[in-house]
Formats: structure tokens, sequence, C-alpha cells
């Protein structure tokens, strides 16, 4: 039996209003569709957007639906029609173009492709260019471990980080998914930015007015900034490891770059600096676990190496030892039986987005 558990929001819970999974997931479907996306295309978006918000995520999840993808679909950045399109293919890889359309469809039959060629091959890559922000990367790396399959996502973005020693936005923040299955639930899923934080997370903060930890980014001039406003408008975020090299920062910056090589260079999309809107590059990777040994030999001894560090000496001021992927699940499975806590603000802009649509919704009234 499954503990409950959520990860608590950053603010007072009356400012939420708890909506049922499915009711967000048919909402955001329809206005895909109300938009011009095909049912297939507009259901895959809504997945993963909600799917972002039942694991806690809320940066990447519905809070973006307005300010993101409705706009820029409004303003024909964002091409809902667009057809994914094969450039080459062979056994083991493959190069497809997104044509400036939705980068969730894009990655998501770009996953399905790769654990299709890796069941033939062993392993496969699939790269995507011009391709538009594709959501968690976690959730298609998770798509080859249900599939007994190890799986990487990754995906490069907009120039959001200032690069170790830069002042100002210069590389993306460039996120990396590894997932592999297990005996027991859930898989392990790494699903990280090469950044301190992920840019939705500042603008989380700016969004409910709350100052952010120092070490998270800088400003204009460089300087270390809790003001996530200072950050939006004209600073940067930092690279894992922060500012300078004495903790790391160079290791951060040199993952965000291998990630632009894979997505970006690899491909023909954009990279660094020169990304423009829907010039976005993603790269899907795939193992055949069976290749390499029996799937049941490797998921018990991923089991084993789970026990072993679950079962170290506990330091006292943390108090207990995760593995990558339980926190996330375990708050999926609280939100699913009482619902996905939606901010007010988020709530408004959905109402609009009805409104503009003439989409009937009856719990947001």
């Amino acid at each position: 039996m499954v503990a409950m558990f959520e990860k608590s929001p950053p603010v007072p819970l009356e400012e939420f209003v708890r909506i049922d999974y499915r009711d967000l997931m048919d909402f955001v479907t329809e206005v895909f569709i109300r938009l011009g996306a095909s049912r297939e295309d507009a259901g895959i978006v809504a997945d993963v957007l909600v799917t972002a918000d039942l694991c806690g995520i809320s940066s990447h999840g519905v809070q973006r639906l307005k300010s993101y993808y409705y706009e820029k679909v409004k303003s024909g950045v964002i091409k809902v029609d667009a057809k994914l399109e094969t450039i080459c293919e062979g056994p083991s890889y493959a190069l497809l173009d997104a044509n400036h359309g939705l980068g969730h469809p894009a990655a998501y039959k770009a996953m399905k492709l790769a654990i299709e060629k890796a069941r033939e091959t062993g392993i496969a890559i699939v790269c995507v260019r011009n391709s538009s922000h594709y959501g968690i990367a976690g959730y298609y790396a998770l798509m080859a471990a249900r599939e007994d399959m190890i799986g990487i996502s990754m995906t490069n973005t907009m120039p959001y980080v200032a690069h170790t020693g830069a002042v100002g936005r210069t590389i993306g923040t460039n996120p990396i998914a590894f997932s592999a299955p297990a005996l027991s639930e859930p898989p392990f899923l790494l699903d990280m930015a090469t950044s301190v934080v992920p840019i939705g997370k500042i603008q989380m903060a700016v969004r409910l007015g709350k100052k952010i930890p120092l070490g998270w980014g800088i400003d204009s001039e460089g300087n270390l900034t809790d003001d996530p406003v200072k950050i939006v408008e004209n600073g940067a975020l930092l690279p894992l490891g922060g500012l300078g090299e004495l903790l790391g920062g160079h290791k951060g910056y040199g993952l965000s770059l291998m990630v632009d090589i894979l997505c970006g260079v690899l491909s023909g999309s954009g990279f660094g600096g020169f990304i423009e809107r829907n010039t976005i590059g993603h790269t899907m990777m795939a193992i055949d676990i069976s290749k390499f040994m029996p799937v049941e030999e490797f998921k018990q001894r991923m089991e084993k190496l789970k026990n072993y560090l679950k079962n170290s000496r506990v330091h006292p001021e943390i108090g207990k030892i995760w593995i990558h992927g339980e926190k996330s699940y375990l708050t999926m499975q609280t939100r699913k039986k009482i619902g996905v806590p939606v901010h007010k603000t988020v709530m408004k802009e959905m109402e609009e987005i009805a409104e503009e649509l003439g989409i009937e919704v009856e719990w947001l009234k």
C-alpha cells in the first residue's frame, strides 16, 4: 500500500483549488483541439502537462498553459498542425523535423521510434529538430522504462543561464532525464535541469510574489539575487554548482553543452544563443536491457542497488534517504486520489481560455 505523500506547496493551501486530474486532462485536450491540433497530439500534450502537476512539478504543468503554449499557438509561433517529417533513418537512428510544431507529440513519437528500433538493434537514438518546449524530460525517459528498457531524454532550451565566467543569458537550462526499470515501483528516474533550477521555478516565484534562495541566479550586473523578477527581466540562472568553479559550476556548464551538442548541433537545430523560438532540439535514446542480460536479472540488480542506498546510515539533518523518482511517484498517487492543487491565478487563466474558445467547464465556474 503506497503511503500518502505530497510535496508542500510554497504558499498557503487556501490559494489553491483541488481539481481532479482527469478533468484537467480533458480540459487541456479540448483546448488544443479547439486550437487546431489533432486529438492524438492534443491528448499527448495534456498527458505531459498534467503528469507534471501530478508529480508535483507545477513549474511545467498547467500553469504554463496560457502564458506559454496558448499564447504562442494563438500568435502563430507554435504551429499545432505541423507534420512530423523524417529527414533520415537507419536501423538504430533517425532524425525528425517537427517543423515548428508542438514539442510534446514530436518528443513522444521520437521516443516511441527509438524504443521500436532498440528492440531490433539493442540501442537506438532519435533526434528531433525545429521543435518547441516539450515539458518534463522524465515523461519520455519513463516511456522506455515501462517497456523494460533504459530511457534517456534530453532537450536544449532558449538561453536562460549564464555559463561559468559570463554575465547574461548564454546557454539553456538543457535538462537530462534517465530512467531504468526495477522490481518494485517506481522505476529509477533522474530528471534534472543542468542549471541550479529550471526557469519555470523562477516564473512560479514571480507569479506567487515569493523570494528565491540566493544562488539560483544573478541580476543584470552579475550579482547574486533573491529577487526572481530581476532574473526574469534582465538576469540569468546559474549552472549546476552555481557561480564560479569552487562548487562545480563548470560541471553544470559542461553538462549543458553536452545536451546542446546532442540536441542542437547534431540535429541541425538551434543551440546556445542561436536558438530562436521553435528551433529547439530533442534527443531520445533507448537501450534494450534484454540484449545485455535477462530483464528480471537486471531488475533484481536494480533492487539490490536501491536497497543498498536506502539502508545506508541516514544523516541526522536529512532524516530519510530517497531514490530518484520516489517522491514524484508518491506525490502522483496522492494527487490522483485528492486532486491536483491549482493556484487561483492559474484557474483564472483557464477561465479566460475557456471563455475565448467557448468551452463549457462546470468546475471552472
